[in-house]
Formats: C-alpha cells, sequence, structure tokens
C-alpha cells in the first residue's frame, strides 16, 4: 500500500508498514524530487522500486527527516551517512548513539564560535554604519548650505 491510497491513507496501518511517493514526501518536507533522488544516489535513502515508481518507507521517512535536520545545523551529507549508517549494526545502536552525541556536541562548539564571530561581525558594522551615516549627513548638511 502507498501513502496516496484512496481506500486507506495509511489510517489505522501500523506507521512502520506505511510507504510513500517521492510526491508525498517531497510536499510534506519541502525538498524537491531531484533532492530525493540525490540522497537515494548517495546511498542515504533506500526506497523500493515498482517499475519506474521510488516508494519510500517508514524508515526512508524518518531518515530523511534527519537528514535535513541534519543539514540544518551544519553536517555534511557524508558526516549524516555516517551516523544514519551505524543504525544497522548489530550493538543495539551503542555506536550511531555514541557517534551522534560527539559529532552534535562538536557541532554545538563550531556553532556556538560562529554565533561569537557572528556577533562581532554585526557589532562591527553597526559601527561602520553610524560612521558613514554621520558622514553623509555632514555632507549633506555642507550641500544644503551652498545652494
Amino acid at each position: 500500500m502507498t501513502g496516496n491510497d484512496n481506500k486507506n491513507n495509511g489510517a489505522g496501518t501500523a506507521p512502520q508498514n506505511r510507504t510513500y511517493t517521492i510526491t508525498q514526501l517531497c510536499r510534506e518536507f519541502g525538498v524537491t524530487p531531484r533532492a530525493l533522488r540525490f540522497y537515494e544516489q548517495k546511498g542515504l535513502l533506500h526506497p523500493a522500486r515498482r517499475g519506474w515508481t521510488r516508494i519510500f518507507s517508514h524508515r526512508d521517512r524518518a531518515r530523511l527527516k534527519l537528514i535535513l535536520r541534519g543539514k540544518r545545523v551544519g553536517f555534511t551529507l557524508a558526516e549524516i551517512k555516517e551516523m544514519l549508517d551505524l543504525y544497522n549494526i548489530k550493538d543495539g545502536q551503542l555506536a550511531q548513539l555514541q557517534l551522534a552525541s560527539r559529532k552534535m556536541k562538536e557541532r554545538l562548539v563550531a556553532l556556538r564560535q560562529q554565533r561569537v564571530e557572528l556577533e562581532e561581525a554585526i557589532s562591527d558594522l553597526e559601527r561602520t554604519c553610524q560612521i558613514v551615516d554621520g558622514m553623509l549627513k555632514e555632507r549633506l548638511a555642507r550641500a544644503g548650505g551652498q545652494s
């Protein structure tokens, strides 16, 4: 069953058995079909095929959600893939959780540093705007007094 079947659009079906079309995932997550195909090409998503049609599983949907969340906070696709791929090993996801925790903490440090640098850049730009606006006001006053 796909999520667009009119008879039972996933309602009453266990979420882990639900499937999704490329169109449904694109609409839900605001991504393009090209992006989903790219993630598939990179080994991040693994949709089943029915002819030319891609059928995405509940697992693919969850992985897409994690991919987009990871991208939003600045992880590379390679880092995201590394974390997602650890899900399949047989240690109860311990390795995945350890790696994810370490990478997230590293990313937090980097984001906090970027925030400090961004705040400094904003302060510098505000001061420069004040200087330029003062110079502009002075030149306009001089130009207005000469007519």
